[in-house]
């Protein structure tokens, strides 16, 4: 019989951990919790609650301000210059239906089981700790990266919009190697400045965030209206350079798809709404509302501004790192000054993306603490505030230092990638949810179907990015796409539906994951090399972390393993509390 002493006490305890590793994980690895145990125990270990203060508005505000930063500015450029031409409308609105239909899988789960976790806790309770832990550690380090990128944007962005150069906000250290030698201490204070903001209310950041929104739609609704008065409609399809492809589609479907694939990154955010599912007042209502209703709202947004841009300028004239900023800085007739009011308005972004970033990178490690793969510590809610201070603090802490010294470029080689794979995770994690009841369904032939079609969209991408155009590339994209819808309505007609919602559920089960399961395949192969390499190395240290300590800990607090469900079978008799009042079986 093991010891089910703390594998922490000391050395000699460790050491003794260490060597029944094996066991360890093949008890607590592919351990599942229950919705059940998410919203009762798991979630009494923060001792405090969260109080519910959040309505559908505040939703929609927080996804709105997480997913329109700066980037859009950058971004948009880049995509009609260099992919689809005026056609990045059409991209914009691609990509805001694959963030659509990748919400809808947030949401259902965050209905049914409204705690901080976000995916941590939906993988929890579908893959099991490891699968859970591994993403939530890559979401983790994408959030602490892209926050302290964020925040050094910041200074650049508010430095073009009062007319300060970079350089005198920043203090060059010549001993440091290049991309770590720009000392950023306005990042600093503006990374801590909203951690202490966070850690004071959920209701006063929603406040925050809203004024901060609100002007920022206010300075986006400006850029719009001067693109479409300033602008000239024959730019939708005359290039400056006659030589240079024309029309409306000048680099032809492909071009479009390509360009879907680079702006879908202005999307991301919206996930972090659902980790504030704790802070709900009416979870079945206001979050359907607030992840879809934000998505469609910053669609149409996103939709517009292209359109702007494309009317402002031909699509070969965009400067594809300022768009907007340089069609009015090289303006002879007095519009130099809308430059600096774009400057400005992005900077306005920059700070509500920020703060809705901050918020949900807390609320993760806050559940992960719960779960006791990483120290309790970070699990704690303020009993005044209602906030997990411990984990917005450290996280906020961490930022700051990247952020002190790292140069943008560095950090935004570091980014997507985990949040893309987190996305995937999900859709498949859902269609798992609906069609396996744990201990009574056998998993095998829905884990088939989710393996086969991966594999199947994996090909599809290969071909797409790597296949010399023609008749060959045409006909394996229809012979990969045919297979794909065969293997879909197979699994639809032959394996019954586990679970149904009932309250909210994605609607065409499995036609919208499985989309979702693709399209995020689809896009995860068109990031660079230096991504993967990224992934690869936080995913090796994430499996280093766990085998030494996550699942010893685990272990430990679960009295040896014997809390919850492996996958195919029922470990503990409450465990069958499993389908509790959002799901009829």
């Amino acid at each position: 019989m093991e010891s089910h002493g703390s594998s922490f006490s000391g050395l000699d305890s460790y050491f003794r951990a260490l060597a029944q590793t094996p066991a360890r994980l093949a008890r607590r690895a592919c351990s599942v919790s229950t919705s059940h145990e998410e919203m009762s125990q798991v979630k009494a270990r923060s001792g405090s609650v969260m109080q519910r203060t959040l309505r559908w508005y505040d939703l929609v505000g927080f996804g709105i301000g997480g997913m329109v930063g700066a980037g859009v500015f950058v971004i948009t450029g880049h995509a009609s210059r260099l992919r689809a031409g005026p056609s990045v409308i059409i991209s914009y609105a691609i990509a805001g239906l694959c963030a659509l239909l990748s919400s809808f899988c947030y949401t259902e789960f965050a209905v049914d089981m409204p705690v901080a976790g976000g995916a941590f806790s939906y993988l929890r309770v579908t893959f099991g700790e490891f699968a859970a832990f591994l993403t939530g550690a890559n979401l983790l380090m994408d959030y602490v990266m892209s926050n302290a990128a964020v925040a050094r944007g910041f200074t650049a962005y508010l430095g073009s919009a009062i007319g300060i150069s970079t350089s005198k906000w920043r203090l060059v250290i010549h001993g440091l190697p290049d991309g770590f030698n720009e000392i950023d201490t306005f990042a600093v204070l503006v990374v801590l400045a909203i951690t202490l903001i966070i850690c004071y209310s959920t209701r006063e950041s929603s406040l925050v965030n809203m004024l901060l929104t609100i002007l920022h739609i206010l300075f986006i609704g400006f850029v719009i209206l001067m693109g479409f008065w300033k602008g000239d409609w024959k730019n939708f399809t005359q290039p400056a350079n006659p030589n240079n492809p024309s029309g409306f589609f000048p680099f032809g479907a492909p071009g479009v798809f390509n360009g879907a694939a680079m702006v879908y990154l202005s999307y991301i955010g919206y996930d972090a709404v659902s980790t504030l599912a704790e802070e709900v007042h009416n979870p079945v209502k206001d979050i359907p509302i607030g992840v879809s209703g934000s998505v469609i709202i910053v669609t149409i947004l996103y939709c517009l501004m292209a359109a702007s841009m494309s009317m402002l300028l031909p699509y070969d004239m965009i400067d594809a790192d300022a768009p907007f900023s340089a069609a009015f800085r090289g303006e002879s007739d007095g519009w130099q000054w809308v430059s600096n009011v774009i400057g400005m308005g992005a900077s306005f972004g920059i700070l509500t993306s920020l703060l809705v970033a901050m918020l949900g990178q807390a609320r993760y490690l806050c559940v992960i603490g719960r779960s006791n793969v990483v120290p309790a510590w970070f699990a704690k809610v303020h009993p005044k505030t209602s906030t997990p201070v411990n984990a917005s603090a450290f996280l906020g802490i961490f930022t700051a230092a990247i952020a002190l010294f790292t140069d943008l470029n560095v950090l935004l080689n570091l980014v997507s990638i985990g949040t893309l794979f987190v996305f995937y995770m999900v859709a498949n994690a859902l269609v798992y949810r609906r069609y396996v009841a744990i201990g009574t369904t056998n998993p095998w032939p829905t884990l088939s179907f989710l393996c086969s079609f991966s594999f199947t969209s994996v090909l599809f991408t290969l071909i797409w990015h790597f296949m010399a155009n023609g008749k060959g590339k045409a006909f394996m994209l229809g012979a990969c796409a045919v297979i794909a819808i065969a293997i879909i309505q197979l699994l639809h007609c032959i394996v019954p539906q586990a679970r149904k919602p009932e309250f909210w559920g994605v609607p065409l089960m499995p036609w919208i994951p499985c989309a979702s399961i693709f399209l995020n395949i689809f896009l995860l192969g068109s990031l660079d090399g230096p991504s993967y390499v990224r992934f690869v190395f936080f995913s090796a240290l994430a499996v280093l972390v766990y085998v030494l300590y996550s699942v010893h800990a685990s272990f430990d607090a679960q009295g040896g393993g014997s809390i919850g469900q492996k996958n195919g079978e029922i470990t503990r008799e409450s465990d069958h509390g499993e389908d509790h009042d959002s799901f009829k079986v």
